[in-house]
């Protein structure tokens, strides 16, 4: 919330969106906020008079035009309780004209920044345990049984020639759970789970394939999409015998004790989740995208909602890509190769879809590759 007009006894932070066919400037987009709500609830939600009463604060507008069209994000801070704050929110997201030229504004979140404050209170604790050693009772609640696992150590090691982050059991468990990343290993660990080992990028190291050969693998990944692919490519790899998921939309690593115990409880055979995760399930607009583009070698730059941001030819992708931050996703006809991948993961690109790839020497984590064929293939043709 830095830099935001913020009111002393702020509750919500109400964040939207919006684009206009047209080009407008900021004080256009407030104006017609103060104007399409006026009056639409009485005085008492007037948004005149809840500024003067410092019920809400200043409306933050940012923006930026492409192409005779202007796209941007709406913030405003509100005292007001919960209700009234989501009906002050929906009377924003009515506007539908800036000036003349028709608009949309759609209301992306609403954030309770008390929550803020209650995790540096939690931070501070986790401190003050460490510096202290704090002792909790064996019957407190979750919230402080997880300030005090903050203090113990996690006994993160190594395994194999790659230096994989693992727990201390690997070696001596007839069975391991094999996860992402890091992060994941700390939260099994923190919540007892020692026979835990990483993949630690996005190749599949030797050490994990064979380690499958001895033991019992469980796979438990991120519940996105990019756990779907990470999940296809283990099943071509690695012997895996059980899959477990956390929940949809979540990561292992944010996942609390419980939500892991059940994730692991509820695993499947192999044999089954493969056939629930044979096909790269990809986002409808990156499959439109990728039939657009086949045969024309050009490239759809997309952001973390699946709206373009750009489109421009393939021999400018490279050069071009660092002007565009706010891509997540790249689609282009053309071959993936090492310095485009490289461009891709230092800007934070979440994927990159090409219609083939090159022998890529380095795959960063947290990069997804893929090609035409595997998110859109060509329909078989009748002999």
């Amino acid at each position: 919330m830095t830099g935001l007009s913020a009111i002393p006894t702020a509750k919500y932070l109400i964040h939207a969106r919006f684009e206009v066919n047209g080009v407008v400037e900021k004080p256009d987009v407030i104006g017609a906020i103060f104007g399409q709500t006026e009056g639409l609830f009485g005085p008492e939600l007037d948004l005149r008079e809840l500024q003067k009463n410092n019920r809400i604060g200043r409306i933050e507008v940012n923006l930026k035009t492409e192409h005779n069209r202007t796209v941007g994000t709406i913030t405003l801070t509100s005292s007001l309780n919960m209700a009234t704050t989501t009906l002050l929110a929906a009377a924003i997201e009515s506007v539908d004209r800036v000036g003349p030229k028709e608009a949309k504004v759609w209301i992306e979140r609403i954030e309770d920044v008390r929550e803020a404050k209650r995790k540096q209170i939690v931070r501070r604790a986790k401190e003050l345990l460490k510096k202290w050693s704090v002792e909790a009772a064996p019957d407190t609640e979750e919230l402080i049984r997880e300030v005090f696992a903050a203090a113990k150590p996690r006994e993160i090691s190594t395994y194999g020639p790659e230096q994989l982050p693992a727990g201390p059991d690997v070696t001596s468990s007839p069975s391991i759970i094999l996860v992402e990343g890091r992060a994941d290993v700390h939260n099994l660990l923190r919540c007892g789970i020692r026979n835990v080992v990483a993949i630690g990028g996005a190749k599949i190291p030797e050490t994990i394939v064979k380690l499958s050969h001895d033991k019992e693998v469980t796979v438990f990944l991120d519940g996105d999409r990019a756990g779907d692919l990470i999940l296809k490519e283990l099943m071509q790899n690695v012997e895996v015998d059980y899959v477990a998921r956390a929940p949809p939309g979540k990561e292992v690593e944010e996942l609390t004790c419980k939500e892991i115990h059940e994730a692991l409880a509820g695993k499947l055979p192999a044999a089954e989740a493969k056939i629930r995760h044979a096909r790269v399930s990809a986002h409808p607009k990156i499959v439109e995208a990728v039939n657009e583009l086949k045969g024309t070698l050009e490239a759809i730059l997309l952001d973390e909602n699946y709206e373009a941001v750009a489109r421009l030819p393939v021999g400018e992708l490279a050069e071009k890509l660092p002007d565009f931050k706010e891509t997540s996703t790249v689609v282009f006809d053309g071959r993936i190769t090492q310095r485009l991948v490289d461009i891709a993961s230092e800007l934070g690109v979440k994927l990159v879809v090409g219609d083939r790839a090159s022998d890529l020497v380095k795959r960063p984590a947290g990069l997804r590759i893929l090609t035409f064929d595997e998110v859109a293939p060509e329909p078989a043709k009748a002999s």
